[in-house]
């Protein structure tokens, strides 16, 4: 049994899994995010009632680059207090057991390679929406993390008058619109012609963004996860309509764009970190 865990700007989760099945999780929003001392402490106390004498390791997914070789994490996205973190060390001292770190959408995109939707494919990309937007990226069936686990980080990349992350994310919703993603698709589900309108503006960003991902890595599929990917059905029409001018149409046509739809995919990728 290993534990996985899903950290990422908004909320924590952790799990004892066994056979690819979790058989045990915890859930918490995260607090204080402006205190590491608050913050780690937080991360600790989920995480210790999954503890037994079963566990073999533990495998972490977070929203930032990470130094793999020495398990530290830097600049962790939405979390300010995180800057330079050694959390493998302070989990392994806490817990006694090997620890394994990765970005969260590496690990998104790994358990969807090997227990999801991408297990068809050799070179696919997981593309998470939700308080922020990251990239995870596997070519001929491996993992590819760059130099310093930040490869695939688009949601930086410069769009319009700031990144793709500004317009594929909550803060399309929340600062642009002054409203919540998860408000507006209730309200489409509603039948909120407004909302719907809001919907389809969105799904015009992403459909750039992933232009920007075809353009750079030429996937065989496209899987989106994330809080956002839920509301795939509201915004895939503009998605597909910002692509019609891409200029290698046969090559669109190959592509497959997927929408997951297991919440516990990254835990599974995480705990994968393990093995």
């Amino acid at each position: 049994m290993v534990i996985g865990i899903d950290l990422g700007g908004t909320n924590i989760r952790a799990g004892i899994i066994d056979n690819s099945i979790i058989i045990r999780q915890n859930n918490a929003v995260l607090k204080n995010k402006d205190s590491l001392s608050d913050t780690i402490s937080q991360f600790l106390d989920i995480i210790s009632p999954l503890i037994n004498n079963s566990i073999q390791g533990i495998g972490v997914g977070v929203p930032s680059v990470v130094d793999i070789e020495n398990g530290v994490v830097f600049d962790v996205m939405n979390i300010p207090s995180w800057k330079k973190v050694p959390l493998r060390d302070i989990l392994q001292k806490e817990f006694k057991v090997p620890v394994h770190i990765n970005n969260d959408v590496n690990c998104f995109i790994l358990g969807e390679h090997k227990y999801g939707y991408a297990k068809p494919f050799k070179s696919v990309v997981g593309l998470a929406m939700g308080t922020g937007m990251g990239m995870g990226i596997i070519i001929n069936n491996k993992l590819y993390m760059g130099n310093n686990c930040g490869a695939g980080e688009i949601g930086l990349l410069p769009y319009l008058d700031f990144n793709f992350e500004y317009y594929c994310s909550s803060n399309f919703f929340e600062i642009i619109h002054k409203t919540s993603a998860l408000r507006a698709h209730q309200e489409a589900t509603e039948g909120n012609a407004k909302a719907k309108r809001l919907w389809n503006e969105f799904g015009a960003h992403i459909g750039n963004a992933i232009k920007a991902i075809i353009y750079t890595y030429d996937p065989e599929a496209i899987i989106l996860g994330g809080s956002i990917a839920k509301a795939f059905n509201f915004y895939s029409d503009a998605m597909w309509k910002t692509l019609d001018n891409f200029s290698y149409p046969e090559s669109l046509k190959r592509l497959k764009i997927i929408q997951s739809d297991d919440d516990t995919i990254p835990l599974l990728g995480a705990a994968s970190l393990v093995e």
